[in-house]
Formats: C-alpha cells, structure tokens, sequence
C-alpha cells in the first residue's frame, strides 16, 4: 500500500486527487507520468536531475570516459555507413547535455559536418544545456525529423518512461490502478487498487508466477524503442539500460 499523503507537493497531488475522485483510480502509468513528467509539479520540473549534486548517477556524469567510447563508436558506425555528411546523433533524454558535452570534447570525425540533437522534455534542463554550431535541442523525437543516417543514442532512458503494473491473482494478470483511500484521519493516502483482468503481452502465466506477484507493464518503452527505429533511414539505435526479463522480476521476493 502507498503511504504517500496528498503532498509533498500538494499542487500536483491535489491534482491528481481530484482525478481519482472524478474518474476513479488511475491507471498506473498515468501516475508515474504525472509524479515524473507534469510540468508543474513533476520530478524533473521542479529540479529532479542527475548530476554529483542531483538526485542520481549515471555513466556520464562519473567522469568523460562514457563519452569518450561513446564518440569512437559513433565514427565506427559513421565510417560503416560510408562517411555520409549530414550524419546525426540524436541523443534522447539529454538532460543538461552531459554527455553531449563529453562526445563533442572527444572530437568525433562524424560530426565535422553534422549535428547532435539533444531530446529533452524538462524545461529547466534543457535551459542548462551547452549550445553550438553543431548542437540543436528539442523537447521530442517527432521534432527531431526523418533522419536518412544517424543513430539514436538513450542512456538509462527506458527504466525512466512510465510504465504500468500488472499483479497475478494465480489466475489472472490484474491491471494495477492508483485510488485513493477512505479519509478516516487527518491524512488522505494514494493506494494501489486492482483493476479489470488484461491480457499481457509476456509468455509467463498468473499461475506460474503465483498470486500476489507484480511485473512492470513496459509498453511506452516498447513505443519508444519503434518510435527511435522509424526515426532513423539508415545507422542504429543503442540504447543503455538495465533490465530483467518478466520471469526473472517475478521470481524476485
């Protein structure tokens, strides 16, 4: 059960209060959408970041060298392309373009004569970003345009999408929606509700996985991972993350 009162930020969770008492519980990615992404109130709206003074690490932010491999790959899969000008690197989830910054000091031969594109939703990161000849910032791939040679590049991007959650009942795969709890003190709570049965697209049935058991539902990542696909004519899509398979987050206690 979640115990997180209608605050720290009250503006938003108010907000999303009232949904929940207008339409009824909210699907859960429509949450995770809203606490990350809201533009008012969400996580990286109101100074969520990564960063030594942030909230979290990832590879670039430890030191120049992420960037660096990342830089000579590029050229690999520029040169394996034909060299062709106009080649693009469009890098998703930029944040303030740390590791833009990294590949650029690396001096990559592929981007001589072409550009890196940093995608960034949050309005405040994308203030800090570097800026150049070379560079160009936009809020979403749609944005960015067909690409005829490129590559999209995303850094621990996937685990960061809104997802779903979905919980086994031994028999069914139950979607898994946020409601609100009855109001018996001073503090309303968000808590989780079980929804209608759905039909998962991940071979593990409710009945092997066992009742009470919850996987991730991760369907914006798979739209994504097509989106970045059809973006780019010809070149690649390198995407870095962690992950487990259905099964194995399943059998996890």
């Amino acid at each position: 059960m979640m115990s997180s009162p209608v605050g720290p930020d009250k503006f938003l969770a108010e907000r999303l209060a009232d949904r929940i008492r207008v339409d009824g519980p909210l699907a859960f990615d429509d949450w995770v959408e809203a606490c990350l992404y809201d533009p008012d109130g969400g996580f990286y709206a109101t100074g969520g970041a990564a960063g030594r003074r942030g909230d979290f690490l990832t590879s670039p932010e430890v030191g120049p060298l992420f960037g660096a491999l990342l830089a000579r790959w590029l050229d690999d899969r520029w040169t394996a392309l034909g060299r062709p000008v106009g080649f693009t690197v469009v890098e998703a989830a930029a944040g303030v373009g740390t590791l833009a910054r990294a590949v650029l000091a690396s001096d990559p031969a592929c981007l001589v004569e072409g550009r890196y594109v940093m995608v960034e939703r949050s309005s405040p990161l994308r203030a800090a970003q570097p800026t150049g000849d070379r560079l160009a910032s936009v809020v979403s791939l749609e944005e960015v345009g067909p690409v005829d040679a490129g590559v999209v590049v995303a850094n621990e991007l996937l685990d960061n999408l809104a997802f779903g959650l979905a919980a086994s009942d031994g028999a069914d795969w139950r979607e898994v929606r946020v409601g609100l709890s009855p109001q018996n003190g001073p503090i309303e709570t968000f808590v989780e509700v079980l929804g209608q049965p759905i039909e998962p697209s991940w071979p593990l049935s409710p009945a092997a996985a066992g009742a009470g058991v919850w996987v991730p539902v991760q369907a914006e990542a798979a739209r994504w991972v097509e989106s970045a696909r059809e973006l780019i004519r010809r070149g690649s899509v390198l995407v870095f993350d962690y992950t487990s398979t259905t099964a194995e987050l399943a059998a996890r206690p």
